[in-house]
């Protein structure tokens, strides 16, 4: 039996209401699980690995779930399927400024949460996925 990681979230993205309060929270956390060392921050936001947060500017928002794309083509696709399937539209597929390449397109699902694909543009992974099989 094996188990793939790492193909599917390429990012969470929290927006809180008390970042200090999430900061303190998060370093507790991954202090705990042996992770303090993912974390980087800056004066608006923390982030550790796919996990991203930063103030909200208005409203706090649910989750922001990015899911990986392969390529531009796949992020419209997911577009497309979602606004069929009852998703509101958050934000076309489009190049965004995150990052050189960055293409993605946002929906808001039926409750509310803001679900991304993204295309991070050409990079090269060091692996597709992580293979994890369970030891007997």
């Amino acid at each position: 039996m094996e188990f793939h990681r790492g193909r599917l979230i390429d990012h969470i993205h929290l927006r809180v209401a008390d970042l200090a309060a999430s900061k303190r929270f998060y370093k507790a956390v991954l202090a705990a699980l042996g992770r303090l060392d993912a974390i980087t921050e800056g004066a608006d936001y923390f982030s550790a690995d796919e996990l991203w947060v930063d103030m909200a500017d208005g409203p706090v928002s649910r989750v922001h779930l990015a899911f990986q794309a392969r390529d531009q083509g796949e992020v419209g696709q997911f577009f497309a399927a979602a606004i069929a399937a009852g998703g509101r539209d958050n934000g076309g597929p489009g190049e965004r400024a995150y990052h050189p390449g960055y293409y993605a397109a946002f929906v808001l699902d039926p409750d509310g949460n803001n679900i991304e694909a993204v295309y991070d543009g050409p990079v090269r992974k060091s692996a597709e996925s992580i293979v994890v099989t369970p030891l007997d």
